[in-house]
């Protein structure tokens, strides 16, 4: 089976691009395909409780995220660096996920078939 990474370095107000990237990865879950999701930079922002990002105009997806397991989707990963340049905490993160320091995200996306940035 092939290794599809989709990496989220956008937040979820500035862009549809989160959106994108979480119906990608469900989709191709859905095909069969090892999904691993990593968020970096602002795109931790996508996986934090509370969000109300509709009062900005954009769709809320940010709750389907809870949907994850359903398809499948069990490899995600936050960027340990990230989350402490922005002060967050676990308690801030709305779904379950593994911390990796940026050299063993380094070693996740060279062992990927597939890399999808958004």
């Amino acid at each position: 089976m092939k290794q599809l990474t989709i990496i989220f370095r956008h937040g979820p107000t500035a862009h549809s691009k989160g959106r994108e990237a979480l119906d990608l990865a469900m989709l191709s879950a859905s095909f069969d395909q090892h999904v691993k999701l990593i968020f970096i930079d602002e795109g931790v922002f996508n996986t934090l409780k509370d969000q109300q990002i509709e009062q900005t105009g954009a769709k809320d997806y940010i709750s389907t995220f809870k949907a994850l397991s359903l398809y499948d989707i069990d490899d995600v990963y936050i960027c340990k660096t990230s989350m402490d340049g922005f002060g967050l905490l676990s308690s801030d993160i709305l779904i379950d996920y593994t911390s990796a320091e940026p050299s063993v995200i380094s070693e996740m996306i060279r062992g990927s078939d597939k890399v999808l940035i958004f």
